[in-house]
């Protein structure tokens, strides 16, 4: 069976997506892992740390134990996403005592989070992590660039910030980046944003959002390594189809499946109808949306 960095690597070399399927809540995992087997395609499972501080996730060993009673490796692996250094509340995060407890607890490959650091420090942390990863034999994910959404506040209306580029990935520091820091994949900012984890706005639809492609194709050239879509629920599609060919490999998906949930609980008050929802919906984005149903030999056979 091959490592999620050997599948990531032949992902890339495919100009195939593979999606990153967040779990706020621990129900969720069970439909989200049997859409991924019943659709045959593969897809990462992944926990970030402000679901099991703002959300109900609870821990890095729930998760790890709730994924291990539902999937079925050959189709899903367990990623731990985000680890700030800096959180969205501007706190300081102890980071490395949760990626120790990350790879005791199985997690098969890391997020580290330097993005709200100035570019030598982000490279200095996610050096410091990447070295423990590799150590480990977990690839190990950096950001370079500010995705936007966890800050509280309103944010400017999208469309000035998509032609300011404000907070877009720059390609020289990219370069110097990947070159530097060890990461073997690296999230970058081309026209995403994150979905709102504040209270009153988690069920607010998302932008719909744009990518500058011709920047992605520069950032994969530069840095030659897979390249990572955070906030990829909202995208129009031909710019999430577009990504692939041109250097995305990993697009986390959070709100699509999150809402999907919580809107069939609140719906219905009933905890299987909430996963009914959120199967349909992952179903939805796998074989619909993504387009790789059937495609899991390709990518990890």
């Amino acid at each position: 069976m091959l490592n999620v960095g050997d599948i990531m690597l032949r992902a890339r070399e495919l100009g195939v997506g593979v999606p990153a399927f967040n779990i706020p809540y621990l129900p969720m995992m069970q439909p989200v892992t049997k859409a991924v087997k019943d659709a045959d395609a593969f897809s990462l499972i992944e926990v970030a740390r402000l679901e099991w501080m703002k959300f109900e996730s609870k821990s890095l060993a729930a998760v790890a134990e709730e994924f291990a009673r539902w999937a079925d490796r050959a189709h899903v692996r367990l990623h731990l996403d985000h680890v700030p250094v800096i959180d969205e509340d501007h706190e300081r995060v102890d980071y490395m005592p949760v990626f120790r407890e990350a790879v005791s607890l199985g997690y098969e490959s890391l997020m580290v989070d330097g993005s709200r650091l100035s570019l030598d420090e982000n490279i200095r942390v996610t050096a410091e992590v990447a070295n423990f990863g590799h150590a480990h034999g977990r690839p190990v994910e950096a950001e370079l660039g500010a995705v936007l959404g966890h800050e509280s506040g309103p944010m400017p209306p999208y469309e000035e910030l998509f032609a300011s580029g404000k907070g877009f990935t720059d390609v020289e520091e990219a370069r110097r980046f990947a070159a530097e820091s060890g990461c073997d994949w690296l999230s970058v900012a081309i026209g995403n944003i994150h979905g709102a984890i504040a209270a009153g706005a988690r069920d607010q639809k998302k932008v719909e959002a744009q990518l500058n492609l011709e920047q992605l194709g520069a950032l994969s050239d530069a840095t030659g390594r897979p390249l990572v879509l955070h906030g990829g629920s909202g995208i129009r599609q031909e710019y999430v189809l577009g990504s692939f060919k041109r250097g995305i490999t990993k697009v986390n998906v959070g709100t699509e499946i999150r809402q999907a949930y919580e809107h069939g609980l609140r719906a219905s008050g009933d905890v299987e109808k909430a996963q009914e929802a959120c199967y349909a919906r992952t179903y939805e984005l796998l074989t619909d949306w993504f387009r790789i149903g059937g495609l899991r030999d390709q990518v990890a056979g």
